[in-house]
């Protein structure tokens, strides 16, 4: 059976939404942020060395990194969520896989210590709304016209972003005053939304 090492208001959210949505069967080892520094516990070291999550093992296996791990899932347990290779849907849907990752995170994660670390953080404030408003416009266009990301096809990709721990911060007006074509799969992320909507319902 999959065991996945989550971390609490962290990436592994994305991985437990995947193996909730395809219904396989999991286990969860949980790990709890310190409370005060907010950092890992040191025995997510004993899984992997840098002490991160999502990890999920496998068959023997030890994968980490969200988009790794949702690679192998989809191709192992839910192919219906990803477009076949030869598809032309293919690369749209890896860009999404990736750019959750590789691009929207860093603003997200900044202004997560932007906003704890208070006055101390305010040279870096303008910085990360700019860069938060520069991710939001392009989602928002890229959304405008249909309600996933791979048109009227929901996918694992970026669409699977939707199911995350409420965060401790407060929205800004740059996240908070975005449309309802936008609001399911972000506005949720970066508020205070418990619960998002079903998996696989269009937004409204």
């Amino acid at each position: 059976m999959i065991r996945v090492h989550h971390l609490n208001n962290s990436r592994s959210q994305r991985v437990l939404w995947l193996l909730e949505e395809t219904g396989t069967p999991y286990e969860v080892v949980r790990y709890e942020r310190d409370k005060k520094t907010m950092l890992a516990p040191k025995a997510l070291r004993r899984v992997h060395p840098l002490g991160k999550s999502p990890i999920v093992e496998d068959d023997g296996k030890t994968f980490a990194e969200t988009g790794l791990i949702v690679d192998y899932l989809v191709e192992r347990f839910a192919t219906d969520l990803a477009p076949a290779r030869d598809s032309e849907l293919y690369w749209r849907y890896k860009y999404w896989l990736h750019y959750a990752e590789g691009s929207l995170m860093p603003p997200l994660l900044l202004k997560l210590v932007v906003d704890r670390l208070g006055l101390l953080a305010y040279p870096a404030r303008p910085f990360v709304k700019s860069q938060l408003k520069l991710h939001l416009d392009f989602l928002e266009s890229e959304l405008s016209d249909a309600p996933w990301f791979l048109g009227e096809r929901f996918s694992a990709a970026g669409d699977g972003q939707r199911l995350l721990e409420p965060r401790e911060t407060t929205p800004t007006p740059v996240i908070s005053n975005r449309p309802a074509t936008l609001a399911p799969a972000l506005v949720c992320e970066m508020s205070n939304v418990a619960t998002p909507p079903p998996m696989g319902a269009k937004p409204t």
